[in-house]
């Protein structure tokens, strides 16, 4: 074994963090009799030699070394080499995008992907290892990697009879499902195979597996039936009656780790190495101990990528996931339903008022699943309303969340409450006003109970008004001032114009941005302000101090003759984070910036999409005229889907009838879809829901025109 590894001019190569030289010690880690050493060894290839999926060349020069490891039986934890390799070798050219500066690094990808499938007749020898940990790795490895499809599928089905182990068996399953994925030629054959899985009444975890990777590879092949026959499946992998309604709760049971150093002595005082793939573990053991099925879950989220937009059968399925007596079958359905709802538009009424069900559960872990799924959903979350409330009442514990670092922020439950605009989310507000930290997305939580939040103007003020305006204001100005703003409090003026005045040097064009906009919103109850805002225009000409505050003082006092210029010399800025609010500002002035249309005309080519979109808007506002600003606006729609809020807004005060066809056909294509507009593979934004929905509304009312309006005048 590493015959030759010293003659490697390691040296020479690099990765991650610097020269490669270190490598070698890395792949003897791997074959260490110590465990630890493994685990570091293992770390430290995923951490630095295959940073986050890269191939260098140190990567490529590993290969060999690793496909020795992998088929000898001396080497323990040979199943994480397996997918270390699988991982190395199965980026695939064909099915990932390159960009234009990747195309360098796709060399090494191409590199590793030869090397490792040249090698990968090695795996046939593998899946009878006496070792389930590689027989666990290797039928994705062969899926993925192997040049010959239709042996891997033979092997793949000659095997499952004689494998002993039920998550192996369930990998052997997985992998058929990747070899129809990657090549479709072989798809019905292997639909025909998994549908004879799914019919065979011997194992309930092989056929949801079975009809998973059916959903993902033929989905036409599905049982008409599918959320009944995987609801009975359900069932039968749920613990006994007894251990569900009796005896310790299997949740709870399942929270402490065994920790093989012995009670009261932490890792980190043994010297025990602090790795990535320890911590992965650590994470994921109290969702798989005590399981009777831990790989249900894996298989209904697999089920549901492959479901796709079926979403009456997707809901319906976690609906009945919710009413399971099982708590991990629960905790499972209401992480599933937050992917479901994120991502598709449908009818949720009576999912999200399931979820809700689970804030009255005693386990915590359930509890705290539901609450954050709700705090997402803004106005969808009205089914649970009733359920938050009495969370929130019950738990004043759970008003504030502390961090260990960063601020401290309102608990999820009272979030969601008050992101339906809520007013029994006061009393946990006003109760979060009175810390010595506000919680600094308070202001946000106020913002969308609107009026019913005027009993918080009071502590508001106090707040503001006792204020140290020391080096660190901003953090604790500025959920107050987001309060304000939020109520538009004009009596608040004098506290929020005293900060203002002190903001410090440090942060201090932040936190004057902040009291610009609140004075802004207050229109003209904010008159006292009005010397104030004219000096900084005077003062800080050019900057976004000075935008501010013509923007304040259009809204305070309509005065657009003083405000005119200043707002050209901002839309003339070097920077485009500056053009921006400067632009949106004169359309708000309407008519009355008529003589800045050319300008904005000239912003319609500009590089940057936002400010074109921008332009655009603010150039119907002052002239009145859609047939130059709609096409860029629809141009931007069809290029970047994150500006079809904005964009869908101004054509909600246009109607159709202003905008045009064009516009009314890319309305009801977006109403038409069944996939939200921001959707992401692999992320997502904590308002996505919310934003989607809020350009749905958006869409109906600009095709139905009825609450349409004229440009500002």
């Amino acid at each position: 074994m590493f015959a030759g590894i010293d003659e490697v001019d390691w040296a020479s190569m690099e990765h991650a963090y610097g020269p490669a030289d270190d490598v070698p010690g890395l792949l003897r880690g791997l074959a260490s009799a110590d465990p630890a050493e493994r685990e570091s060894a293992l770390d430290g290839m995923y951490g630095a030699v295959h940073h986050q999926g890269d191939v260098y060349d140190c990567t490529l020069a590993c290969i060999p070394f690793l496909l020795e490891l992998v088929v000898d039986p001396e080497v323990q934890d040979r199943g994480g080499l397996v997918e270390l390799l699988t991982s190395i070798g199965g980026f695939d050219l064909d099915e990932e995008e390159i960009d234009e500066e990747d195309v360098e690094g796709a060399a090494n990808y191409a590199m590793a992907a030869a090397a490792v499938t040249a090698g990968a007749g090695v795996f046939f020898e593998l899946v009878a290892d006496e070792d389930p940990g590689v027989r666990l790795a290797v039928p994705m490895a062969l899926a993925t990697l192997h040049r010959h499809p239709v042996r891997v599928l033979a092997l793949l089905r000659e095997r499952l009879p004689v494998e002993p182990d039920e998550e192996v068996r369930l990998a052997l399953v997985e992998a058929a499902g990747r070899v129809a994925l990657r090549h479709r030629p072989l798809a019905g054959r292997a639909a025909q195979w998994l549908s004879r899985l799914a019919a065979d009444p011997r194992s309930p975890g092989l056929r949801l597996a079975a009809l998973a990777q059916l959903a993902r590879c033929a989905p036409d092949a599905l049982p008409g039936d599918v959320v009944r026959v995987v609801a009975g499946l359900l069932g039968e992998l749920r613990p006994a009656p007894d251990v569900v309604a009796g005896g310790p709760d299997p949740v709870e049971a399942a929270d402490p780790v065994e920790d093989p150093g012995g009670p009261g002595e932490p890792a980190e005082e043994r010297g025990a190495p602090v790795t990535l793939v320890g911590q992965v573990r650590a994470l994921s053991a109290p969702d798989s101990a005590g399981r009777t099925a831990p790989w249900t879950a894996d298989l209904l989220r697999t089920l549901h990528v492959g479901l796709d937009d079926r979403v009456t059968d997707r809901t319906a399925l976690l609906t009945d996931q919710l009413r399971s007596p099982d708590r991990r079958q629960r905790i499972d359905a209401v992480r599933m339903s937050s992917g479901l709802i994120r991502a598709w538009r449908g009818s949720y009424e009576e999912l999200v008022h399931l979820v809700g069900v689970q804030l009255a559960d005693p386990e915590p872990r359930l509890a705290e699943a539901a609450s954050h799924v709700l705090e997402e959903l803004f106005g969808l979350a009205a089914p649970a309303a009733d359920a938050l409330a009495a969370r929130v009442a019950a738990d004043p514990g759970s008003w504030v969340k502390e961090w260990a670092s960063g601020p401290a922020g309102l608990g999820s439950a009272v979030k969601a409450l008050a992101r339906l605009g809520d007013a029994r989310a006061l009393p946990a507000l006003a109760a979060a006003l009175e810390r010595a930290e506000v919680p600094h997305d308070v202001g946000f939580a106020i913002g969308h109970l609107g009026a019913a939040a005027a009993p918080l103007a009071g502590v508001l003020r106090r707040g503001l008004g006792r204020l140290d305006l020391d080096e660190g204001v901003y953090d604790r100005a500025n959920p107050l001032l987001g309060g304000v703003t939020a109520l538009r409090a004009g009596e608040a003026a004098p506290e929020v114009l005293r900060v203002l005045r002190g903001a410090p040097e440090y942060r201090g064009e932040w936190l004057r941005t902040s009291a610009l906009r609140a004075l802004g919103s207050f229109g003209p109850a904010a008159r006292c302000a009005v010397p104030e805002l004219r000096s900084l225009m005077r003062s800080r000409p050019g900057t976004p101090a000075a935008t501010e505050a013509a923007r304040a003082l259009w809204a305070v006092e309509g005065d657009a003759e003083a405000v005119l210029p200043v707002l050209i010399e901002g839309m003339r800025s070097e920077h485009v984070h500056e053009q921006r609010p400067a632009v949106c500002a004169l359309g708000r002035l309407g008519a009355r910036a008529a003589a800045v249309a050319p300008a904005l005309r000239a912003l319609l080519h500009h590089d940057e999409l936002w400010l074109r979109v921008e332009a655009a808007i603010a150039l119907w506002e002052v002239s009145g005229r859609t047939e130059e600003s709609v096409p860029v606006m629809l141009a931007a729609w069809e290029k970047n889907r994150h500006v079809r809020v904005r964009v869908a807004e101004c054509l909600a005060q246009m109607g159709v009838a202003g905008a045009g066809s064009d516009a009314a056909r890319a309305l009801r294509a977006e109403l038409a879809s069944v996939r939200r507009h921001n959707a992401m593979d692999g992320g997502y934004g904590s308002h996505d829901t919310h934003e989607d929905e809020k350009l749905l509304a958006l869409c109906r009312q600009a095709l139905t025109g009825t609450t349409g309006k004229g440009p500002t005048t």
